[in-house]
């Protein structure tokens, strides 16, 4: 069954409905940049490093990034990335007082992509990055979730000429790798998901054309459904799960919300990482909620903005946020969007 629900979004300078005040708009554009949230002594804190800037080209990429405590009134810059290369795609995500963040690809002046297989951790309390071991396979555009504030699960993505059905684990406690029970559908880059429990749902994304009449890149429409054993992490039970409303989308975000998953924006045209089209058109936003209830197996739509090239959302204890991103007409934007939980149908 899919019907309709509403969800109120609160901009800066308005709102719709109650929800905590907004943090204010990141220093600069940036998109595709990696999101996270950590928390220090009850303080929460914002996270938002690399990405791209106002520019959309090899330039513009970012090597640092910007903090912001809830309830203060300001961003503070960060550090630079121990290597100081510029990345896209890289996943990121909060485990205390630290946030984590994966691999990514470089652009060079000519063009060409290379995945990055560096993890760096950066300490909240202290402003200070350090590098960990490196990823097994270097992976970008990957799905990253955190399991009992301990796993870090990289879910397929791109690695230099292809996409991997690999699911890479990081234990952070061992600064080490091991793999999971491989993704099962097909391999994908740009996809979406999050977990609830021992529960994940990833959807959507990019597949490699083997024979491309239309052109190497096509939408994937695939959701799997995964569960965790709980007595052995990397053993992920996959089943297929329902089609979502609507057509597939590439570089939303997700986040869980209790006993559902929710997707926030994206774009049914996938494109670069300028916001062209791998059709030669440029893309654009996405506007809506998807929700599914993990229980029911139901999909419902609700109303949500309209931003692509996400990495993640801000999931804190005063409410869910959208860090920078591309608006209509491929435009980066510095603006932080508060979305409010959709009620059930």
């Amino acid at each position: 069954m899919r019907v309709a629900a509403t969800i109120g979004i609160m901009l800066l300078g308005g709102a719709v409905g109650a929800a905590a005040a907004t943090p204010p708009s990141l220093p600069e554009p940036v998109s595709n940049n990696a999101v996270a949230v950590a928390r220090v002594d009850g303080r929460e804190y914002l996270v938002s490093v690399l990405g791209l800037g106002a520019g959309r080209t090899w330039r513009d990429l970012r090597a640092s990034g910007y903090l912001h405590e809830l309830g203060s009134d300001a961003w503070v810059p960060l550090p630079e990335i121990p290597d100081g290369r510029g990345r896209l795609a890289s996943a990121a995500v909060g485990i205390g007082g630290s946030v984590y963040v994966f691999g990514g690809y470089t652009v060079a002046a000519d063009g060409s992509e290379k995945s990055t297989p560096e993890v760096f951790a950066f300490d909240v309390a202290r402003r200070t990055w350090r590098r960990l071991a490196d990823m097994p396979t270097p992976v970008d555009d990957a799905v990253a979730f955190v399991y009992r504030d301990r796993y870090v699960y990289l879910v397929s993505g791109w690695h230099d000429v292809d996409n991997v059905s690999l699911v890479q684990v990081y234990d952070v406690s061992g600064n080490r790798w091991s793999t999971a029970s491989a993704w099962p559908g097909t391999p994908v880059f740009g996809h979406a998901g999050a977990i609830e429990g021992e529960d994940l749902l990833i959807c959507d994304g990019v597949r490699v054309q083997r024979e491309p009449a239309g052109g190497k890149y096509a939408s994937s429409d695939e959701c799997w459904l995964g569960r965790i054993d709980a007595r052995s992490p990397t053993h992920i039970a996959w089943r297929r799960a329902p089609d979502h409303p609507g057509a597939a989308r590439y570089r939303m975000a997700a986040f869980a919300d209790g006993g559902r998953i929710v997707f926030v924006g994206g774009s049914t045209n996938p494109y670069n990482y300028d916001g062209i089209g791998y059709d030669g058109l440029p893309s654009e936003p996405s506007a809506g909620l998807l929700v599914f209830d993990i229980r029911r197996e139901q999909w419902h739509s609700a109303e949500g903005p309209a931003v692509m090239d996400l990495r993640a959302v801000a999931v804190t204890s005063r409410g869910v946020y959208v860090i920078g991103g591309m608006r209509a007409g491929q435009a980066v934007s510095s603006t932080i969007v508060a979305v409010t939980k959709p009620r059930n149908p």
